[in-house]
């Protein structure tokens, strides 16, 4: 196990046993921060040693599978867990939209297994913050007046994530690998780090919100558990039939099977009020992130690594 893990297991220890520990506010802010620009900036470099060319029809299909994969969560939710329309249509865009942090556990696992990936891999993490979003907004209300289009845009395109991992992915392609080099001691040394203190604060938000797995009963649990892998098996399968290398293919599979807790709340809070956050935070943050950085990320490494065996 990467030691970045056990940092996440310290939060979930002392945060289901009420401990004193906090990391404060303006510290957690600086962590995500650098931990956006870091994963922006690698690609950006990465982007510049090659042709964009290539890259634009990978691009509109994973824009496209963004769209696809609600179209499968929804009625789950809806259905089968008998959600309301709103809470299902939340829980679509929690679950379509993908986990910055999951996916830098996921690069970081990938160091330690000696795999590398396509440097493209940021480009589409970017991407796929968005249709999700979208198509749980229309899942919940439709396409009616009331809605507050240019706020739920402004909160879509210039959220926090989004800009730093778009200027990040900017500045490392207009700079190079020569023009980054004076910012690797920050950035790119102490990334695992950053990922630990990041994951430890993640740690304890989990276990607060663990708590309320008792108000919302099993289907949750089995929701939050079960619902990535089918997911990530979409993700992986996509990327080796787009010729993506085994470990993108693991992180697509990884983007795919994650599920947000930044860019969803917000979105979800400005388009679909009515929905209950609780619900969604609960799945994403207190179920579904445990699992994929215990379980969910060596079986989407194994699974692009089977794809990749029989195609061969």
């Amino acid at each position: 196990m990467d030691p970045v893990i056990w940092f996440f297991l310290l939060g979930v220890v002392a945060g289901l046993f009420r401990s004193e520990l906090r990391l404060p506010p303006a510290v957690y802010d600086l962590l995500s921060v650098l931990l956006l620009l870091t994963i922006g900036l690698k690609g950006g470099v990465e982007l510049a040693r090659q042709p964009l060319g290539g890259v634009l029809p990978q691009a509109a299909a994973v824009l496209m599978m963004g769209f696809v994969l609600p179209l499968f969560i929804f009625p789950v939710a809806r259905y089968l867990g008998r959600f309301k329309r709103a809470d299902a249509a939340s829980l679509a865009a929690h679950y379509g939209s993908v986990s910055v942090a999951t996916y830098a556990v996921a690069v970081a696992y990938l160091g330690t297994k000696a795999v590398t990936f396509d440097p493209q891999l940021p480009v589409f993490l970017v991407m796929l913050e968005i249709p999700a979003l979208i198509a749980g907004i229309l899942f919940a209300r439709g396409i009616k007046k009331d809605t507050r289009w240019g706020a739920l845009a402004h909160e879509l395109f210039l959220g926090k994530s989004i800009v730093l991992l778009v200027g990040g992915l900017a500045i490392g392609w207009l700079a190079g690998p020569e023009g980054i080099v004076s910012l690797e001691p920050l950035f790119f040394d102490l990334f695992k780090g950053v990922l630990a203190l990041f994951l430890l604060e993640m740690g304890l938000i989990a276990a607060s919100q663990a708590r309320s797995l008792r108000d919302h009963g099993l289907f949750l649990v089995a929701f939050g558990i079960l619902m990535p892998i089918p997911l990530a098996c979409v993700g992986a399968l996509l990327g080796w039939s787009l010729g993506l290398s085994v470990g993108g293919t693991a992180l697509l599979a990884t983007l795919a099977g994650s599920a947000s807790y930044i860019a969803a709340p917000a979105a979800m809070r400005i388009a679909v009020p009515d929905a209950n956050p609780t619900l969604s935070l609960t799945g994403s943050l207190g179920v579904t992130f445990p699992f994929n950085i215990f379980i969910g990320i060596p079986l989407y490494l194994s699974i692009a690594h089977w794809l990749h065996r029989a195609g061969s």
